[in-house]
């Protein structure tokens, strides 16, 4: 296996961590037309057998989960409503603009642009499983006595 560039090398440890080929290539400093020279780097077999073993290294700590669910649960749309207002989607430099919580964007006839979010819901859903803090067994005593209120009322009595 041919040695990999510095650049090349973080391009393969990027790619395994997030699993998008354009935002590695950026992050890995290939600034000029990204998209291109992801497309030339993923070509390359001496690459694909790098990521596949940074693949094999990658393993989320429980912290790197937590983060990016509160990231997916909390995290602003300010940016995906700039672009939705912006009468010129060429001029946007979208490098500067933080689009983590979004999972579609496409352009619907007529010209207009639609982005679909994330599920904020079921990443704090998910958050709360992982931290054992689940709403459900927050609210059971709550809900109980709500019942059992209920239940007294209609004349049943306390269960």
């Amino acid at each position: 296996m041919k040695k990999l560039s510095g650049r090349e090398e973080l391009f393969c440890r990027l790619y395994a961590s997030c699993r998008n080929s354009r935002e590695a290539a950026f992050k890995a400093g290939y600034t000029f037309c990204p998209e291109i020279a992801s497309k030339k780097l993923m070509a390359k077999t001496d690459i694909r057998k790098a990521i596949g073993q940074y693949e094999k290294e990658n393993t989320f700590s429980d912290e790197e989960v937590r983060a990016g669910l509160r990231r997916l649960a909390f995290a602003s749309s300010a940016d995906a409503v700039r672009v939705l207002l912006s009468d010129n989607y060429e001029d946007i430099d979208t490098e500067a603009l933080d689009f983590f919580n979004i999972s579609e964007i496409k352009r619907v006839k007529g010209g207009g642009i639609e982005i679909k979010f994330f599920d904020r819901i079921k990443a704090l859903e998910k958050l709360g499983e992982f931290s054992g803090n689940t709403q459900h067994n927050n609210s059971q005593p709550f809900y109980t006595a709500l019942e059992n209120s209920a239940k007294a009322l209609n004349g049943g009595g306390a269960g």
